[in-house]
């Protein structure tokens, strides 16, 4: 394979900064407060800055210090980034995000696990970092109409073993990545060393007929002391919006998004500012980095379109033995993703280990940060990449 790097072709910017510089505004009344969604006075100032202001090559020559690939596993195609390990013996690692992810959102991680010593740790937990744009997302496009989570983890397992020819690999991720992973550590448990995630969901989580209801169907329970009620509308009222319109309708609202980069941009924005854990956690020029990744690669409609395919093709279990994902599994918790109840690091591990999800796996190194939000590699790398390591450290 001969590395290709990323060159967002000159039309391609053009055309974005005109449809941006063209952008119908509504008004936006009373929304000073964002009870609305996205506030006119954050968004409109990003776009202009977008349009006149924003380097998008200056991020490409960030992104291109790597190596790109562009392979066809199967019928699906797939870019993806590589970054060696320096050390005796790295172990391969494939990184998967998730939704409204990047694969840039893996940036300030794919160092410190590929080269620890660089960074003042042992270059025995070097890895030969692998971080693929997902079907359907930033350039692993066009893509088949079908992927699912669980279809991209058989994608991620011939990219692993049959496309790059390792004979046993590690694998990480969040949000869909750590479906994904999961998927991986039920179906190929004995060809990979590991698993690390954040969440630690069940594989089952889009299943059945309300696969697009946070909640299951379920109301609130009367007479919960008010803190546990807030924090469950809270919850909710962060995660509902965009289950419901990716399952139930996503080429509906893709029409628009695709069309509209101010429309693109201002619903992963909201995603964006309310899931990290800090107001702080992305520069202007960071989540236009993201932002163009997904213009650029005409992605918005088939990476929403993944949520209606874990509901439309459910997940089915290839084996009935338990745990359920076999692998080694080591998980990261944060703060900002706390349950009802929850208020420490540790309350937040026992509630893991009562809880019914606990079970699904054969769990070996679980941590819990008091900070943090959705965005765990982007906004804890250092936290992130220790939590890893030591997962991976007695699997070598």
């Amino acid at each position: 394979m001969i590395p290709t790097p990323i060159a967002v072709p000159d039309e391609v910017l053009d055309d974005l900064r005109d449809r941006l510089r063209a952008t119908k505004w509504p008004r936006d009344a009373g929304n000073d407060d964002g009870f609305y969604g996205v506030r006119r006075t954050r968004l409109q100032p990003l776009v202009e800055y977008w349009a006149d202001g924003f380097d998008w090559r200056a991020a490409e020559k960030a992104i291109n210090v790597y190596d790109h690939y562009r392979v066809d596993v199967g019928d699906v195609p797939v870019h993806f980034l590589r970054r060696p390990g320096v050390g005796p013996n790295p172990v391969p690692l494939i990184l998967s995000h998730g939704w409204p992810w990047t694969f840039w959102h893996w940036s300030k991680v794919i160092d410190r696990l590929a080269d620890p010593g660089a960074y003042g740790g042992d270059p025995a937990d070097a890895f030969d970092v692998i971080v693929p744009s997902l079907p359907g997302f930033g350039f692993s496009t066009p893509t088949t109409p079908d992927m699912n989570f669980w279809k991209i983890a058989d994608v991620w397992h011939e990219l692993m073993t049959g496309v790059l020819g390792f004979g046993k690999y590690a694998a990480a991720g969040c949000d869909v990545g750590a479906l994904i992973s999961g998927q991986l550590a039920h179906k190929y448990a004995n060809e990979l060393y590991g698993i690390h995630i954040g969440s630690a969901l069940k594989l089952t989580l889009f299943n059945g007929d309300r696969g697009w209801d946070l909640s299951g169907g379920h109301p609130i329970p009367e007479g919960l002391p008010p803190e546990i009620h807030d924090r469950i509308v809270h919850l909710e009222r962060r995660f509902a919006a965009h289950l419901a319109a990716h399952v139930l309708h996503p080429s509906t609202l893709g029409y628009g998004l695709a069309d509209s980069p101010a429309g693109m941009l201002a619903w992963i924005l909201e995603r964006w500012l309310s899931w990290a854990g800090s107001e702080h956690a992305f520069t202007d020029d960071e989540l236009l980095t993201h932002a163009t990744i997904f213009w650029a690669g005409n992605a918005i409609d088939s990476s929403i379109r993944t949520y209606a395919n874990n509901n439309r093709y459910p997940w089915t279990p290839t084996h009935d033995r338990t745990p359920i994902i076999e692998a080694p599994t080591g998980i990261t918790f944060v703060g900002h993703e706390d349950p009802p109840g929850v208020h420490t690091p540790e309350e937040r591990v026992q509630n893991f280990l009562a809880g019914d999800r606990a079970p699904w796996y054969n769990h070996t190194n679980i941590t819990a940060h008091p900070t943090g939000g959705h965005f765990i590699p982007w906004e804890l790398p250092t936290e992130w990449t220790d939590d890893l390591q030591r997962t991976f450290r007695p699997l070598r």
